[in-house]
C-alpha cells in the first residue's frame, strides 16, 4: 500500500551541537537540509532575534509582518515559510524540544502567541543580543564544558524571555497553583494524543482526577471546555494537511481519529465557517 503524502519536515541541522545550533541571518538561507521558502514544519524550536530588517512570515495561514528589533518563536509542527525579508540581520535559534524544562514550555506555548517587539535601548534587548551572540560564538567549541554552557545560556535566554511574557500576567495564589498545574498537564497530554484520545474523560484519567474537574478547570483558565481544546487541535492538524498534501478529505479524518468522514466534515466547518475542500481552495488552489 502506498504511504500517503505527508508535509515536508525538517530535523534540527546535523550542525546543532548538543541540541543547539545558532545561525545569523544572513546565513539562514543557505543551510543545506533547510527550505525556508516552502511551506513545511520542523521538528524543533525556531527562535528568531531579529536586530535589523524587515520579515513577512506564514505560520499556520497567519501572515505576520515584524520589523526589527523583534523576538519570534516557531514551535515544533508549526507549518510556516518566508514569503519575503529585506535587510535581515540577527539570529535564527534551532533548538531540540527536550531542552526546555516543563515550565518554559509551557509559558512559551502560553504567552509567546505574538512577536515581541523590545525597545532597542532596553535592558531586555541588550541582554538578549548579548546571550545570543555569546551562543553563536560558544558553539564553535566542541568538549564537555562548553556544550553545558551552551545548555546554560540557553536556558538563561529563555528565562529572560519569560520572565518579559509573564512581567503583566498576576501571581498565582497558592490556592490556584493546583489549578494551574492541572492545565498545564492537560495541554502536554493534548499535544501528544488529540488524534487519539477523543474524550475528555481520558485525559482526566491520565491527570487522576474526575472529568468534571478537568474540565471546570481548563474552561476557568481558558474559556474553552476540554472537548473544544481536543476538537481545536484536530482542525489545526487537518488544515496544515489539507494545505500541504494531496490526502483527502476522508483520508485526513481517518489520519486524526475520525472514522466517520460526514462527522469530520461538519466539525471542520463548525469550527473554521468553511468545509474542508473550501479551505484548500482558498489557501492553497
Amino acid at each position: 500500500m502506498k504511504k500517503p503524502s505527508l508535509i515536508p519536515h525538517f530535523d534540527l541541522s546535523p550542525l546543532a551541537k548538543a541540541g543547539v545550533r545558532v545561525i545569523t541571518m544572513e546565513k539562514a538561507d543557505t543551510e543545506k537540509n533547510h527550505d525556508v521558502v516552502t511551506p513545511h514544519r520542523d521538528n524543533h524550536y525556531m527562535l528568531l532575534v531579529a536586530t535589523q530588517g524587515n520579515y513577512t512570515l506564514n505560520i499556520d495561514f497567519e501572515e505576520i509582518t515584524i520589523t526589527a528589533p523583534a523576538l519570534l518563536v516557531i514551535f515544533p509542527g508549526q507549518v510556516h515559510h518566508i514569503i519575503k525579508i529585506n535587510s535581515p540581520k540577527g539570529w535564527a535559534i534551532s533548538f531540540d524540544p527536550a531542552l526546555p524544562d516543563a515550565e518554559f514550555s509551557y509559558v512559551l506555548q502560553k504567552y509567546f502567541k505574538e512577536p515581541l517587539l523590545p525597545d532597542l535601548a532596553s535592558e531586555f534587548y541588550i541582554r538578549v543580543t548579548l546571550l545570543t551572540d555569546m551562543m553563536e560564538k560558544l558553539q564553535n567549541d566542541a568538549n564537555d564544558f562548553t556544550v553545558r554552557s551552551l545548555h546554560s545560556l540557553l536556558a538563561s535566554l529563555l528565562s529572560l524571555i519569560a520572565g518579559k511574557l509573564t512581567q503583566d500576567v498576576p501571581k498565582i495564589a497558592s490556592k490556584e497553583s493546583r489549578s494551574y498545574s492541572i492545565e498545564k498537564g492537560f495541554t502536554a497530554l493534548l499535544k501528544n494524543n488529540y488524534k487519539t484520545w477523543k474524550k475528555p474523560s481520558e485525559y482526566a484519567s491520565e491527570l487522576s482526577i474526575t472529568t468534571s474537574h478537568l474540565n471546570d478547570t481548563v474552561k476557568a483558565l481558558t474559556g474553552m471546555a476540554v472537548s473544544v481544546h481536543i476538537q481545536q487541535a484536530a482542525v489545526l492538524e487537518a488544515k496544515r494537511l489539507l494545505y500541504c498534501t494531496p490526502l483527502s478529505v476522508k483520508e485526513i479524518g481517518y489520519t486524526l481519529g475520525y472514522d466517520e468522514p460526514v462527522y469530520f466534515g461538519k466539525l471542520f466547518k463548525k469550527t473554521t465557517g468553511m468545509t474542508p475542500l473550501q479551505f484548500r481552495s482558498k489557501f492553497r488552489d
